[in-house]
């Protein structure tokens, strides 16, 4: 049965296996690309016009546990109940919540799930500050939406991270996204092999 590539989960499935049929170990970029982790690129800081909690997430963020990718879009997570006031402090600016702050398209996502409150308490930090969301909720993120380009980010942030990582990325994954357990473990076996399995502990 071909599968259902409008379902998330189906698709995310897909992509993983066709995959690991085809890749081949210290298949891809060198061993320096793979490694390097930069901030090149200008990231407007909110905090300047809210004080409202939120983490960084999607392409910006993978900056932090991947080589950088150029991306025009800033995408941010915020707590549901905060929302109201992120809009009117981003208007307030000039800006938009739907639109753009200071020439980078903004993309807001308000969550009320318990893990986006854990998330967005408990960021990692940019070399400017910002608060980037942790590698366990943005492996979780990115899996929901099963996208080929976020598989691909998450093969290459999963096979760089250390043991501790993992295990708190498969402990969010299994409480946040049962079906998602068998794939997390395709992609940290991807990104180990396009390491040469060679892990930085």
């Amino acid at each position: 049965m071909a599968a259902d590539l409008h379902d998330p989960a189906a698709r995310r499935h897909f992509y993983i296996q066709m995959a690991k049929k085809r890749v081949r170990p210290g298949s891809g970029s060198g061993p320096e690309t793979l490694w390097a982790r930069t901030w090149r690129r200008h990231v407007f800081d909110l905090r300047t016009i809210t004080a409202v909690p939120f983490v960084v997430i999607g392409g910006v963020a993978t900056r932090l546990y991947a080589p950088e990718r150029v991306t025009d879009d800033l995408d941010i997570l915020i707590e549901a109940k905060n929302a109201a006031v992120l809009t009117a402090d981003i208007e307030r600016a000039g800006g938009s919540s739907r639109c753009e702050v200071n020439g980078m398209a903004l993309n807001v996502l308000a969550e009320d799930a318990p893990w986006a409150a854990e998330a967005v308490a408990n960021p990692a930090s940019a070399p400017n500050g910002l608060p980037v969301i942790s590698l366990p909720y943005l492996v979780l993120m990115k899996m929901r939406t099963g996208r080929a380009i976020d598989i691909g980010d998450l093969s290459r942030v999963l096979g760089a991270a250390d043991n501790a990582t993992l295990a708190e990325t498969r402990r969010v994954i299994e409480n946040e996204l049962g079906d998602g357990v068998e794939d997390l473990e395709g992609l940290i076996y991807l990104g180990q092999l396009e390491y040469g399995r060679t892990i930085r502990e």
